[in-house]
């Protein structure tokens, strides 16, 4: 497929018909295993002297079509399905850091990934210093010579603030280590790699899926990052890994390509671990795929209507929206956005925490779900729910207020998402 159109690699990339039976949708690979040709053929698959399918737990055929469509679509060389966005996060880490090392981490986060990397993965000894990326040169100042990579959120929610991918990109670049993006919030719309970014990650379960029925995660290599400059910067790359006949990775996938370390990842982690994804979720997700060009448009242009709306209203106190960004939000939101600005939309009441409680309970046609990014409206409370997690402080640097609201806007007719919204807003005042 040499079209460069999303639109088009959406339904064509990776795949074009199934060599037994001439299907042209994907089949559904419900496998454990893989007969091998012969002993030869299964000790080359084993060896990685040749790639295949060995047990599902590792690859599939399915999911092999997924993560060759994300691969084009963001323009990599290869990609790995995992069971959940958490998954793909604790995965793209854990690929390069062990105990002992630290990553640095955009404050701009998740809740499940700042508890992930805050606590969890402190558990295991990897160390993660959050810094603001209102400056940049902040993950310049909290690198020392344990640093194996960098992580932020393309468009992270609450704050909407678009990422300084290609700035922190360069600074990480200098030292040999690699900016990790989770693009979950801004598929097609920004490609990290074309900002310098070496790895990219998705939860599957939002917009790629785009139908809420489905949970998975996705780590994509860029191809472009070369993990050899500075090996001493990166021993998982390029050290003898015992879990696999001492294998070093720089070295020992080059004839099949620049995937080191999307190879690493899939047959140490996510051999060991576990966390594959199902082949019927991964099926699910192609499905979304499909779709996702025009989703994306629509979910844009409703997202913005909406804070338009919103900051007309006397009772709302902030909009917290790409577009509707100052100074620097602003300034980044036109480098990196300028064909849309995703599907997000958050808010503050003037009644704070207890006129948003009242707004959420009186919403009709919107549903109070933790997800993000269904085709249909979506609406929940952060600070209770999402963020709970988070002490009061580390909330605020998230941007997390008590009074603020997020809107995961769908593809619904707009007259019908601003009318429930109209209502809910009537209905909370204090």
């Amino acid at each position: 497929m040499t079209s460069k159109h999303p639109e088009t690699l959406a339904l064509h990339a990776g795949w074009r018909r199934d060599s037994a039976t001439h299907s042209v949708a994907v089949p559904i690979y419900q496998t454990t295993s893989f007969q091998f040709d012969s002993a030869e053929h299964a000790a080359n698959l084993f060896g990685l002297k040749e790639l295949g399918n060995i047990y599902t737990r590792i690859m599939n055929p399915t999911c092999d079509a997924l993560e060759q469509r994300l691969a084009a679509l963001e323009g990599g060389v290869a990609a790995l399905a995992v069971g959940s966005g958490q998954a793909a996060s604790a995965f793209s880490v854990q690929n390069l850091a062990k105990a002992g090392d630290n990553i640095v981490a955009s404050t701009d986060l998740y809740g499940g990934t700042w508890n992930l990397f805050a606590n969890t993965l402190r558990d295991q000894g990897i160390e993660t210093r959050f810094v603001d990326p209102i400056d940049p040169e902040a993950f310049r100042r909290a690198t020392d010579d344990k640093t194996r990579a960098y992580y932020a959120e393309t468009l992270p929610n609450p704050k909407l603030i678009p990422f300084p991918i290609a700035e922190v990109a360069a600074i990480g670049r200098s030292f040999g280590i690699p900016l990790i993006m989770d693009n979950t919030a801004a598929p097609l719309m920004v490609r990290p790699f074309d900002h310098g970014a070496a790895v990219v990650m998705y939860s599957t379960t939002k917009w790629i899926g785009g139908h809420g029925t489905s949970i998975g995660g996705i780590v994509i290599d860029g191809g472009n990052f070369d993990w050899e400059a500075n090996p001493a910067r990166q021993p998982a790359l390029n050290t003898p890994d015992p879990s696999y006949h001492g294998a070093v990775w720089s070295q020992a996938v080059k004839p099949l390509g620049p995937i080191a370390y999307i190879l690493k990842m899939r047959v140490t982690l996510l051999r060991d671990l576990g966390a594959a994804m199902a082949p019927f979720n991964a099926f699910q997700f192609i499905q979304g795929v499909e779709t996702l060009a025009l989703r994306m448009r629509e979910h844009s242009r409703n997202a913005l209507a909406v804070a338009n709306y919103l900051a007309s209203r006397k009772d709302v106190a902030r909009v917290i929206h790409p577009a509707h960004h100052t100074g620097i939000g602003a300034d980044r939101t036109a480098k990196y956005l300028p064909h849309g600005q995703g599907g997000l939309c958050g808010f503050e009441l003037v009644g704070g925490a207890e006129a948003g409680r009242k707004f959420i309970d009186a919403l009709k046609m919107f549903y109070h779900v933790a997800n993000i990014g269904d085709a249909r409206s979506l609406a929940i409370h952060p600070a209770s729910t999402t963020h709970s997690q988070l002490t009061e402080s580390e909330q605020a640097a998230a941007g997390v207020t008590p009074g603020y609201v997020r809107l995961s806007v769908g593809i619904e007719h707009i007259d019908d998402i601003l009318a429930d919204l109209s209502q809910a807003l009537d209905a909370a005042k204090v």
